[in-house]
């Protein structure tokens, strides 16, 4: 049940939404990217709207449900960045919209990550949009300036399969990505993302296979150091950045390589999650940040 501050904390938002219409629309360009994530084909060991990847307990239809439930609370984050509340309220909110994530997949993890580090950048386009920080800062960067501090100093989820991989393997994890601006974001994803739009503007999902095998290729991805361990994120990298080499997805019969590709992770068991939740939030901010010339 809602507090009487927490109400008060929604009142105060629904009133500067519309105040700054364009905080309104966040939540929702949030939720598409994360379907936009799940409609791209083949993802390597990822559930799709073609397969279920690696994934026995999972399926498109499961990942649409989850997105549909998460939609309403990161449009909350967004309203909630734009009034300029702190970490703990962001929290809050987080962990709303997780149960409801769990509700709508019958208790399976879908998007906690996306959760995460979607709505931490719903946030940030929240205070953007409201005018609480410089509009021409990156959306990374204004999740550093007001949260990072908070972001390291947060609880941390012991008995995760993330968590428990990052204390066996010591990998930096989504915390540590959040709080130093997603660097990974604005450093791989995004310039992959976009360079492969340039170069076949025609064909979108392509442009996304080849983000996500660039973050793939890069990422200390958790999920594939629960399932394979570090000869698993070996593997990963090695096959990523084999296809990354040969022109990606802006080569001929790319398309090909890439399912051979997922094939194999598939046979190995190896699910990418947490580059996959990267590659949503690479479509939110380029979204939100895409050139208008």
């Amino acid at each position: 049940m809602m507090t009487t501050a927490a109400r008060g904390v929604e009142r105060t938002a629904l009133r500067w939404t519309q105040i700054a219409p364009d905080v309104s629309a966040i939540g929702a360009v949030a939720a598409d990217c994360l379907v936009k994530e799940l409609e791209t084909w083949p993802k390597p060991g990822l559930v799709s709207h073609v397969d279920n990847g690696s994934h026995d307990d999972m399926d498109a239809g499961m990942f649409r449900r989850s997105a549909a439930a998460i939609g309403p609370y990161l449009q909350r984050l967004a309203d909630a960045g734009a009034i300029g509340c702190g970490m703990g309220r962001l929290r809050i909110i987080g962990l709303e919209a997780e149960r409801a994530m769990l509700a709508a997949t019958s208790g399976v993890n879908t998007h906690r990550g996306a959760i995460f580090g979607l709505g931490l950048l719903c946030a940030a386009a929240g205070a953007k949009a409201g005018g609480l920080v410089d509009p021409g800062l990156p959306l990374g960067d204004v999740v550093t300036r007001l949260w990072g501090d908070s972001i390291l100093d947060g609880p941390v989820l012991l008995h995760s399969h993330g968590s428990a991989a990052r204390r066996r393997f010591r990998a930096g994890g989504a915390r540590i990505e959040a709080a130093t601006g997603f660097p990974t974001i604005y450093r791989i994803g995004l310039p992959a993302l976009r360079r492969a739009m340039s170069v076949v503007p025609q064909d979108m999902e392509a442009a996304r296979i080849e983000a996500c095998f660039a973050l793939i290729a890069s990422v200390e991805d958790t999920n594939i150091l629960h399932r394979g361990g570090l000869d698993g994120l070996r593997f990963a990298h090695e096959e990523a950045r084999s296809f990354i080499a040969s022109g990606g997805a802006c080569a001929p019969g790319w398309r090909a390589r890439a399912q051979s590709i997922h094939k194999s992770f598939v046979a190995r068991r190896l699910s990418p999650g947490g580059s996959a939740d990267l590659l949503a939030m690479t479509l939110f901010v380029d979204a939100r940040e895409r050139p208008t010339s």
